[in-house]
């Protein structure tokens, strides 16, 4: 597998956004689902309509099993994936059984290569010329959660490391960056 970058402009994230809302309504979800929560493009794809959606919103957490035990990992969704979530299903046909990113040509969810092209097609689009593949959603997340200060420990859990540094890495974090902590606890 080939290294990838997060996308560290936000700029370059609406521009995408704004690229993806023109083009799909389903490719925009799988875009801001993914940088929003880390999930792996794998579990994205294996998402049907129920796991998001209790029918007449968008549920508060989205329940992914853990790979090695029974466990289910919480990942919240934001007031950006639910907009997203809400545009897509009020416009699409779909049932609480169907896959969320259910493939046009069948009832099946559009493949992982299917959604490498999305991400890596609407990036070029934009003009990002780094590494840009599946991956990229999930260290996008991490690499813009860690500069708005949510700890290192927090991200290691969702990303299954063992070290901080191995964290720091994956999310794209130099070891000599400096980043200006802002503490407002705003009493």
């Amino acid at each position: 597998m080939e290294y990838v970058d997060p996308i560290r402009d936000i700029n370059k994230i609406l521009a995408i956004k704004k690229n993806l809302r023109n083009q799909s309504s389903r490719d925009l979800l799988l875009f801001v689902l993914g940088i929003n929560t880390g999930i792996r493009v794998h579990d994205l794809l294996s998402l049907k309509v129920c796991d998001v959606w209790d029918g007449t919103c968008a549920k508060e957490f989205l329940y992914i099993s853990d790979g090695k035990s029974e466990e289910k990992k919480g990942f919240y969704i934001n007031n950006q994936v639910k907009m997203a979530l809400d545009k897509y299903l009020a416009n699409s046909k779909l049932q609480d059984c169907d896959y969320l990113f259910k493939s046009k040509k069948n009832n099946l969810p559009i493949t992982r290569q299917q959604a490498y092209r999305i991400i890596n097609q609407a990036a070029k689009e934009v003009g990002i010329s780094g590494k840009i593949g599946t991956h990229t959603l999930r260290k996008t997340f991490g690499y813009h959660a860690y500069r708005k200060g949510i700890a290192i420990s927090i991200l290691m859990a969702i990303y299954n490391h063992h070290t901080p540094a191995e964290t720091l890495r994956y999310i794209g974090i130099e070891k000599n960056e400096k980043q200006l902590i802002k503490v407002d606890v705003n009493l």
